[in-house]
């Protein structure tokens, strides 16, 4: 679980709104080498040799958690992204109800999920229960526009959080919504 650059480079002197510059490393997704995805409105997790992890984001200066499994680290931040074990605390009861009936998720192949449901980020995807979402499954767009003012105009009726390009080599690239300022239309959401 990498850091993914957004499609758009952000002026942070204007709060981080996006700008209409390509971010560096994005000219694949020009090119037209990858896929778009959906991007979901969740927490991202885990599933890996028959054991669930959930993400977990560590402030520059703060201790890590025993178990903690870096992935990845934005020297702009300090802050280190990575893993932790989805254990049997209160903190992970929503993980644990979106797997009842599996063992550690051994009957979930391999991979990242998005966890969602009623208490995941005010349930903008309007799951009834908590829910794992498998990323190798998420749903796929044609033809979706690259310009600054198409793409915004492509996602001002969709309600979605984003997309998520895909590269057959694992490399991403994101656009969200709120990155053009724009709501979503799910009013769960609001």
């Amino acid at each position: 679980m990498r850091k993914i650059t957004t499609l758009f480079k952000r002026d942070f002197t204007n709060n981080g709104a996006i700008m209409d510059e390509y971010s560096d490393g994005t000219d694949w997704v020009l090119g037209g080498e990858g896929v778009a995805t959906r991007k979901y409105d969740g927490t991202c997790t885990l599933i890996r040799d028959g054991n669930y992890y959930k993400r977990y984001e560590l402030k520059a200066g703060n201790e890590a958690p025993y178990d903690f499994e870096l992935a990845d680290k934005d020297e702009l931040t300090g802050k280190s992204m990575g893993w932790v074990e989805v254990g049997n605390g209160n903190e992970d009861k929503w993980h644990r109800e979106a797997t009842d009936g599996l063992t550690a998720g051994i009957d979930l192949p391999d991979g990242t999920y998005e966890l969602v449901g009623a208490k995941v980020q005010n349930n903008p995807e309007g799951y009834n229960k908590h829910t794992l979402v498998a990323h190798s499954e998420a749903e796929i767009y044609e033809n979706v526009p690259l310009g600054f003012n198409e793409l915004k105009e492509w996602l001002t009726d969709k309600d979605i959080e984003g997309l998520v390009w895909h590269h057959p080599d694992g490399r991403m690239v994101k656009i969200k919504k709120k990155d053009y300022r724009l709501k979503r239309t799910n009013p769960q959401g609001e």
